[in-house]
């Protein structure tokens, strides 16, 4: 327990909730000027030819891959976060094993007692009750609870005294 409201405390410490508001805000502005644009494009003035709408690929980018890459940037700072309240919360405790103990627990129960409400409520939990494989990984909020636990334990052999 100790373990994970020191990861949770780090959130604050760090102004997590701040950064990924900013992140959010950016990624929301991306898309909102992506789909402006987009119909500027489409829509737009007709050209000396009688060509009406802009560029084909430029439009694609807009509408598809401009929002989509915002997105996954935003969640890529979301996983980076989770991952530097993990070492937060072994340098608070001084007890890195303990919070990998505590994640490996709350991934066993996460999934023995599955989680069946609403998948945009993840990003509130410690672990991702949700397991994607492949490209869907890259949509998660927190980084896979293995990863995390490794981590946790390389860092436990760091800290760990030499004998002499």
């Amino acid at each position: 327990m100790e373990g994970v409201i020191a990861h949770e405390l780090t959130h604050i410490k760090n102004r997590d909730t701040l950064t990924q508001a900013v992140a959010g805000t950016i990624a929301g502005a991306i898309t909102y000027l992506g789909q402006i644009l987009s119909f500027g494009l489409l829509y737009g003035p007709v050209s000396r030819d009688d060509r009406r709408g802009g560029n084909p690929f430029g439009v694609l980018f807009l509408i598809f891959l401009a929002p989509i890459s915002a997105s996954l940037i935003q969640l890529a700072i979301s996983r980076t976060r989770e991952f530097a309240a993990d070492l937060g919360s072994a340098q608070i405790t001084g007890n890195a094993i303990a919070f990998a103990s505590a994640l490996e627990k709350l991934e066993v129960v996460s999934h023995q007692i599955p989680m069946n409400g609403n998948p945009t409520m993840t990003p509130l939990l410690i672990v991702n009750p949700l397991t994607p494989k492949g490209l869907q990984a890259l949509f998660l909020t927190h980084p896979p609870t293995e990863e995390r636990i490794r981590r946790l334990k390389e860092l436990a052999q760091q800290q760990m005294p030499v004998a002499v």
